[in-house]
């Protein structure tokens, strides 16, 4: 079973709320977690100051937008189990452990549940789905685990993708190993929702979801996002926060 794991976080100003997390990952996962990784997509503010003084390996990607990130930083990770997380996004308190339990129990790779921290009925609803093992409600708020060499095998994130690269690595992994749907849930932000409307937000998540499995090219949907979502982050860094 594996003894360690790398938390990998891609960052694009995330100074308000970084260290905040770091302080409470290290906490959390103890003796389990090896490093936390954050894969800074050139951050303007202070990110890359602040994870650093918190504990945390900080990786200027190369290339900007989440998949090169998370790419990046699993180059330099060295545990033997990869934690994909989202720096809004808050594992459950034995996060560490319900990693590597999965992982004893015979799952490569896997993920939590969802939740937010907003009590809106909708949010709430939307939520509830991540319960089913279904793909197509597979995101990256739900926080990613696989085995390293697992995720070398396959090539990792496809780079070539600036929205929906979360969705797509999880057909390719279950090519190559079984997927853990872990019962408990991730606790994600709703800044977002709150800030464009919790209803139009998820309008345009489900339109931009629509379209890419109809094979609309990536620099469309990328122009959708950045003109129906407020303080877009794929404007600066032509790719996810």
């Amino acid at each position: 079973m594996p003894e360690s794991i790398s938390i990998i976080i891609p960052t694009y100003n995330e100074a308000e709320g970084i260290q905040q997390l770091i302080s409470y990952l290290l906490k959390a996962g103890k003796d389990k977690v090896r490093e936390i990784v954050v894969s800074d997509g050139g951050s303007t503010d202070q990110t890359q100051a602040l994870a650093a003084e918190a504990g945390a390996i900080v990786v200027p990607s190369p290339k900007k937008g989440r998949a090169a990130q998370m790419n990046a930083g699993a180059q330099v990770a060295t545990g033997e189990l990869l934690y994909f997380l989202h720096a809004d996004t808050y594992p459950p308190a034995k996060f560490a452990q319900l990693l590597t339990g999965s992982h004893s129990s015979g799952y490569g790779a896997g993920c939590f549940r969802l939740q937010f921290n907003d009590d809106h009925w909708f949010l709430k609803a939307n939520a509830f789905f991540t319960r089913f093992d279904v793909d197509s409600v597979r995101f990256g708020d739900q926080s990613l685990f696989i085995r390293k060499d697992l995720f070398h095998s396959i090539g990792g994130f496809r780079e070539d993708l600036v929205v929906m690269e979360d969705q797509e690595i999880i057909g390719r992994i279950r090519k190559v190993t079984h997927f853990k749907l872990i019962p408990v849930a991730v606790t994600t932000s709703a800044k977002k929702y709150r800030e464009n409307g919790v209803y139009r937000l998820q309008a345009v998540f489900f339109l931009i979801w629509g379209l890419y499995y109809l094979g609309v090219p990536q620099l469309k949907l990328v122009n959708l996002y950045n003109r129906f979502i407020k303080k877009s982050k794929l404007k600066q860094a032509q790719g996810p926060k």
